[in-house]
């Protein structure tokens, strides 16, 4: 009879001990599919303060690029986003595209040639002349605003003549927002030969139009009001053949 209760004893602990281990491994298993996805979470876009860095893009690429996040819960119907860049191309690039489900071009800033800038916005688009400059830094904000529908070019602080483009439009708050690329398709679609080869910094972008003192701030590295996405906190994931470098050339 004590054999008996003990091996009796002996089963029923088997039974506790393999129903634990089923409960854990049921456990993991259905964490598993969650626990994969905040990981991907974690890892996918890296959030620095990126002072004094540059993204360099060193070479012509279909796949090189950067991708942003930005946390905007309305459209948009007013917008400044500013950057500085440092290239040597004469060739036409893009440096900051916004694609949404609406269009490919939601909003698009285009060097077209050493003395053009084309701004898009949704399927239309607008051109300003601008200076040539000496393989130099320029710092360049696009505005808008869909109430006037007025664009704003701001090159190195100096305000070009300001277009018409988009009134009563608003951007959707949806987009796969991408440096260095110009989307055909939303987060892809690349072309190389109109991928950005050079350096890029100071990105931000705000649901508003900067006013004058505020570009002027902001040109210095001196204003601080809160960005949808901010070279100082900056959301991102490098995708291809880009390099995060410590600035060396003077900025303008």
């Amino acid at each position: 009879m004590l054999d008996a209760h003990n091996h009796e004893r002996h089963l029923g602990n088997g039974l506790i001990q393999k129903r634990s281990v089923l409960n854990q491994t049921f456990s993991m298993e259905s964490l598993r599919p969650f626990l994969f996805i905040l990981a991907t979470l974690l890892g996918a876009l890296a959030q620095k303060d990126l002072k004094n860095h540059v993204f360099v893009f060193p070479e012509a690429s279909d796949t090189a690029h950067v991708v942003l996040q930005a946390n905007l819960k309305n459209p948009l119907t007013s917008f400044t986003v500013c950057e500085r860049v440092y290239t040597d191309l004469t060739r036409s690039f893009t440096t900051f595209s916004y694609a949404t489900a609406a269009s490919d071009n939601d909003i698009i800033v285009y060097k077209a040639s050493p003395t053009d800038y084309e701004f898009y916005l949704g399927r239309s688009k607008v051109a300003f002349k601008v200076p040539a400059t000496n393989c130099g830094w320029e710092h360049v904000c696009v505005a808008w605003e869909s109430s006037t529908g007025i664009a704003e070019l701001w090159l190195n602080g100096v305000l070009l003549p300001r277009k018409g483009i988009g009134k009563g439009y608003a951007v959707s708050q949806n987009a796969s927002i991408v440096l260095g690329q110009d989307q055909d398709t939303m987060g892809g679609g690349f072309d190389s030969k109109e991928s950005l080869v050079g350096e890029l910094t100071d990105l931000y972008f705000f649901d508003w139009v900067l006013t004058p003192q505020e570009m002027a701030l902001l040109r210095k590295n001196l204003f601080a009001a809160k960005a949808v996405i901010s070279w100082r906190a900056l959301s991102y994931q490098i995708k291809g053949y880009v390099v995060v470098k410590p600035l060396k050339a003077r900025v303008m």
